[in-house]
């Protein structure tokens, strides 16, 4: 099977030939850089996060706050050893507490993945309009 020829890196300023991709050993992009972690984007440790889930799942016998399904009905399906995320009912974007536990409530991950893609939805809707308003 034919081989393309090395081509440059990809960064204007560099001459070296990229090893992986489009870019050279120098120049690869880090891996979730810019990406922060719960600590900074709430203000919750780790550790206070599995505090406040234990929490949460003893408060609602282990149960999705939006569809209802047990932690059990879950397990059988996807087989994952914690199938319930804890979520922000009210997203603190949209002005939700990040440690009230009535602002708090676990969701399984088919209702995870549908609040989620809403909230996603209803950020950039708000920031388009952000940045419209300011132009």
């Amino acid at each position: 099977m034919p081989i393309s020829p090395p081509t440059r890196c990809g960064d204007p300023q560099c001459r070296a030939l990229a090893t992986k991709g489009a870019r050279c050993d120098e120049h690869q992009p880090v891996p979730w850089a810019g990406r922060d972690d719960k600590a900074k984007r709430y203000g919750v440790s780790s550790g206070e996060w599995r505090k406040l889930k234990r929490r949460v799942t003893a408060r609602d016998h282990g149960c999705c706050y939006r569809c209802g399904a047990d932690s059990a009905d879950v397990m059988a399906d996807d087989s994952e050893a914690e199938p319930f995320v804890l979520d922000h009912v009210t997203p603190i974007f949209e002005g939700g507490s990040p440690r009230d536990l009535d602002n708090l409530g676990l969701l399984c991950p088919t209702c995870d993945e549908v609040k989620s893609k809403a909230e996603a939805a209803r950020a950039n809707r708000a920031r388009h309009a952000r940045r419209r308003a300011s132009s």
